[in-house]
């Protein structure tokens, strides 16, 4: 089996490349992966592998990247005030050049794909010879395989046999959508979560709050990248890529009628909004914005109406994404342990890699809550 690397989407042949995505995430296709390179977020770089048999057939496919990462991403908020104080004088401090198979901006879980020939363990064979041959050579000191979800923990075996660590990363959370109505929804609550919604939507209302479902809003791109950055420089738990205007551009351009963003208003004001990507049956929430920070329930009520919107869409599931738990388990959905397979690019480094990691990083684990009256709203009206 051989591996190519390519260095633009463009130049991935089609036929090589979508029939094995077809089986996986949007998240996987040239064109979700033409956004990222048109978008250039910042401090990142991509390849594009993928292998071939020996009789010149596609088999596997996976994009990597390089991007400067804080090893200390997930530190306890004492760790993260003493960092900042540290970085004021050495801002690359505990900032790494690292090289990563995974995708930027969502999880896609295993983020490869390959033919039913290749087996797990001979994927993962590929991956890790190709990443550590690639980080040697350029320099990298640590390499990372990320994410993977409930369905891909099997793999960590494979993984751990080419000396990789195998730790936790931040929960990912989803929302099951059996039913056919919002109101439908509702009335699988319990009556405590149901009428802390309602209570919450009716002061809402009242303030004047209204919002719209679009597709084509690449003449906002400017706007609602202001309002992520306004989320972004004000987040407590999580900073990672910084998206430009051209992202969001480019997102309603090129992913078309599966590219749709809600819009909240207060008054004739644009307020903040939710992007989201329909991906087969599962509707994904990337990001919100607002115009201005504060605790003033606009959050709340922009994750309610992601949730009746899935809903109204006919998604089966909703992934809502990382962080802000609370809210979204008031919300009904779940958390999801999401792993990543780390480690140093040369051998004698790679003992210490994962015992420092697990010291500098603190993962939230949030109690499960029973919000519906059967176990997952499973009844479907």
């Amino acid at each position: 089996m051989k591996t190519k690397i390519y260095h633009r989407i463009a130049d991935v042949p089609e036929a090589d490349w979508e029939p094995l995505r077809s089986r996986a995430s949007a998240a996987l296709s040239r064109t979700f992966w033409q956004v990222l390179e048109d978008a250039d977020l910042e401090g990142f770089s991509y390849r594009y592998a993928v292998l071939h048999e020996d009789g010149g057939q596609a088999a596997g496919i996976f994009p990597l990247y390089t991007v400067t990462t804080d090893i200390a991403i997930f530190a306890p908020a004492p760790l993260r005030r003493m960092l900042g104080r540290i970085r004021r004088r050495f801002p690359a401090f505990l900032k790494w050049t690292m090289l990563e198979c995974g995708t930027p901006i969502t999880i896609v879980s295993p983020p490869f794909v390959h033919d039913a020939s290749v087996t797990p363990g001979a994927m993962v064979d590929q991956v890790a010879t190709l990443l550590l041959q690639v980080a040697r050579r350029e320099g990298h000191l640590l390499v990372v395989v990320r994410d993977f979800e409930e369905e891909a923990q099997a793999l960590r075996g494979e993984f751990v046999r080419h000396g990789f660590h195998w730790i936790q990363g931040l929960p990912n959370t989803y929302l099951e959508l059996p039913w056919k109505t919002p109101e439908a929804y509702l009335d699988a609550m319990r009556s405590y979560y149901r009428s802390k919604l309602l209570r919450h939507r009716r002061r809402s209302l009242a303030q004047g709050i209204r919002h719209e479902l679009r597709t084509g809003f690449a003449g906002l791109a400017g706007t609602l990248c202001a309002q992520w950055r306004v989320v972004h420089e004000h987040a407590k738990e999580f900073q990672r890529e910084v998206l430009t205007p051209a992202f969001y551009r480019e997102f309603s351009r090129q992913m078309g009628e599966d590219a749709l963003v809600l819009l909240f208003y207060q008054g004739d004001a644009l307020a903040g909004h939710a992007l989201l990507l329909r991906d087969g049956p599962l509707l994904r929430w990337l990001y919100v914005g607002r115009t201005r920070p504060g605790n003033d329930g606009l959050y709340l009520y922009i994750a309610q109406t992601v949730v009746e919107t899935a809903i109204r869409l006919g998604a089966e599931r909703l992934e809502m994404g990382l962080t802000t738990y609370a809210i979204k388990q008031d919300l009904g959905a779940r958390t999801v342990p999401v792993a990543m397979a780390l480690r140093a690019a040369r051998g004698w480094m790679n003992p210490f890699v994962g015992l420092g990691y697990r010291l500098l990083n603190r993962v939230p684990a949030p109690a499960p809550r029973a919000v519906f009256q059967t176990p997952c709203g499973s009844a479907a009206p």
